[in-house]
């Protein structure tokens, strides 16, 4: 981990592929790294001999005959200015009654010495590239601005109040439509109401909506109980993709017939997987692993023949159903042999149980044979999570949950 100025081993290769690309006047080389964007403005430094260098030993006058071009990679340091609001202000001689001043446009944040860009600009650096607020602070104080820690979690707090009406209509659309997605994950909150500061929070995020306009949100909530998830789909209409966690068996316990939980086959093979470690010889669990990966080949082969949703479920019926069919008669077969409190037993008894919800996606081609897409989802905060580790007050982490449902 300290260790990150040692020469790597392959260095020769490394300042190979990092020499400049170089780019004959009419044609391209693709050997070595990749041609920078076109879109990138170009700045030309032209080299040329000097007069008394353009004669020949011959005594004859040099002629150009090309060029060699050459490009480098450069960064201009971001730099910041001060904008001026100038409002002009107009009054009458003659009845000295009348002034009028032209309307400044409405700021973010009024009375703030933040323009709109400097506040994309924090939270696009804490959010995206997970840049804690302290070593903003810090990059500012190195380019002559002193902007407090305490004002740059004001202005997240601020901004996030403006953005929740966005983060409503997302919602909206993700409740509009008949599939949907949930995962949690935790959150350390120091300053939380009643609870000491290394107690565990959580960050709620769901999913959903129609082809082209997939929505994720994020909700802060001090605990892992069940009414946060009733509470969001209530009223919901559909699937529901989840894990095992019995919240989302709540979800559908108060509309029973409105919602439709679809398994994870994934966090099923997760199971096995652990199994399979601590097993001293190949048995149930590695066979359970491949008949599994064969049920991920079915879908990839949707995917790469993008079946439309009827295609796609005729498709799983032929090519998967056989293979879960085998896995169910293995896994009845051995669920009274192996003891519940072992590694294998736990991950039959835990498929098993989860074993309607695994079939769920059988039923439309439009549903997903895992709950993947949202823990990719929640992947850039549990990064971001890494860098910044907790959240100093409620009202910090109902901010992070909020801008993060639009980054």
């Amino acid at each position: 981990m300290f260790d990150e100025a040692e020469l790597p081993q392959n260095t020769p290769e490394i300042e190979a592929a990092d020499e400049s690309i170089t780019v004959p006047e009419h044609q391209r080389k693709k050997r070595g790294r990749k041609p920078l964007p076109e879109d990138l403005p170009r700045v030309e430094i032209i080299y040329d001999l000097a007069d008394g260098d353009k004669q020949c030993t011959c005594g004859c006058q040099l002629t150009c005959i090309g060029d060699t071009r050459t490009e480098q990679l450069e960064i201009i340091p971001a730099k910041m200015q001060v904008l001026v609001h100038v409002q002009k202000k107009y009054a009458c001689k003659g009845c000295e009654e009348t002034i009028k001043m032209a309307d400044k446009p409405k700021q973010p944040i009024p009375k703030s010495i933040a323009a709109p860009g400097l506040l994309s600009h924090v939270l696009t650096q804490k959010y995206q590239y997970h840049l804690p607020l302290y070593r903003q602070e810090m990059m500012f104080q190195g380019i002559g601005v002193d902007i407090p820690r305490a004002t740059l979690s004001l202005w997240v707090i601020r901004c996030s109040e403006l953005l929740q009406p966005l983060v409503n209509l997302l919602e909206d659309d993700i409740l509009n439509y008949d599939i949907a997605y949930a995962d949690e994950s935790t959150l350390q909150v120091l300053k939380e109401p009643d609870k000491p500061a290394q107690s565990q929070s959580y960050l709620w995020c769901f999913g959903g909506g129609p082809p082209g306009r997939f929505s994720v949100v994020y909700h802060y909530h001090p605990s892992r109980e069940h009414q946060k998830a009733i509470d969001f789909f209530e009223g919901y209409r559909g699937y529901l993709h989840c894990d095992g966690y019995q919240a989302y068996d709540a979800v559908k316990k108060k509309d029973p017939e409105e919602i439709t939980l679809v398994g994870c086959w994934y966090h099923a093979r997760r199971k096995f997987v652990e199994a399979e470690k601590v097993s001293k010889k190949p048995g149930l669990a590695k066979y359970i692993i491949k008949e599994i990966q064969h049920l991920a080949k079915v879908e990839k082969a949707i995917q790469a023949e993008q079946l439309k949703a009827e295609a796609a479920k005729r498709y799983r019926i032929e090519k998967a159903l056989p293979t879960i069919k085998k896995i169910k008669l293995k896994l009845d077969d051995h669920h009274d042999k192996v003891s519940s409190q072992s590694k294998l037993g736990q991950a039959i008894t835990y498929t098993l149980n989860q074993w309607p919800k695994l079939l769920t996606y059988l039923e439309d081609g439009r549903l997903e044979i895992s709950n993947n897409r949202m823990e990719r989802a929640i992947k850039p905060f549990a990064v971001g999570r890494k860098n910044w580790l907790f959240a100093n007050s409620v009202a910090g982490a109902k901010a992070g949950a909020i801008i993060y449902s639009l980054i």
